[in-house]
C-alpha cells in the first residue's frame, strides 16, 4: 500500500490526532495516531494488516505476537491472513509475559507486529520474550513507524507507513512549557 493512501485512510477515520500526547514511550509530541479508529473498520484493517502479511508471506510463519493491548487486532488479522495463530503477550508487573495459556514452542516461525511504534520498546520486548522461548524472529511488521525508520530491531522491520513525528523530552517539550496540558491516550498507564 502507497503510504499515502496509508495516511488518507487515518485521516478519514479520524485516527491521525493532533494536541498534546505523553506517548507509551514517556515521550511527547503534537501527534498522535490512535490505531484503534483505523481497526473498528474491517476493510481497513485488512487492507493495512494485509500489506504486512503480503511482506512476509514467502516465510512459513507459524504464529505471530503482538504486545497487548495495541498490537493484538492488528497481530490477529496478519495472521489470519498468513493462516497461522496469533497470540500476545501482557504486562504483568511491569514485564512482557504470556497468560491465558498462550507458549511458543523452541524452533516455531514467529512474527512480531504492532500498531504503532516510536522508540519501539513494546515490540522489543515481545522479541525478546518470543526469543526466550526458543522462537525463531522472521521479522517485525507494524502499520506505523512513528520512528522515521530510527527503531532497529535485530531482525527485519517492515512498516505500512513511515512518518517522522516530532517527539520531546517531557523536559524539553515546548507545549509543557506553555502549560498545555498532556493527554496519555494509549492503552498503558505511564
Amino acid at each position: 500500500m502507497d503510504q499515502e493512501k496509508a495516511l488518507s485512510i487515518f485521516r478519514r477515520t479520524g485516527a491521525l490526532l493532533d494536541g498534546h500526547f505523553r506517548l507509551t514511550s514517556g515521550l511527547h509530541s503534537p501527534q498522535y495516531f490512535q490505531c484503534a479508529l483505523v481497526l473498528q473498520y474491517p476493510e481497513y484493517a485488512e487492507a493495512l494488516c494485509r500489506d504486512i502479511a503480503s511482506h512476509f508471506s514467502d516465510r512459513s510463519i507459524d504464529g505471530v505476537i503482538s504486545p497487548a493491548i495495541g498490537g493484538i487486532v492488528a497481530g490477529q488479522e496478519v495472521a489470519r491472513i498468513l493462516g497461522c495463530r496469533s497470540l500476545f503477550a501482557e504486562r504483568e508487573q511491569n514485564e512482557m509475559t504470556l497468560r491465558r495459556g498462550f507458549e511458543i514452542k523452541e524452533g516455531e516461525r514467529i512474527l512480531a507486529v504492532e500498531d504503532v511504534i516510536t522508540t519501539g520498546g513494546s515490540v522489543r520486548e515481545v522479541v525478546k520474550l518470543a526469543q526466550a522461548c526458543g522462537a525463531l524472529l522472521e521479522g517485525v511488521g507494524v502499520i506505523v513507524d512513528r520512528s522515521a525508520g530510527r527503531a532497529r530491531f535485530d531482525v527485519e522491520l517492515y512498516s505500512v507507513m513511515q512518518m517522522e513525528v516530532v517527539t520531546y523530552q517531557p523536559d524539553e517539550c515546548p507545549q509543557c512549557r506553555e502549560g498545555i496540558p498532556v493527554i496519555k491516550p494509549g492503552s498503558r498507564k505511564t
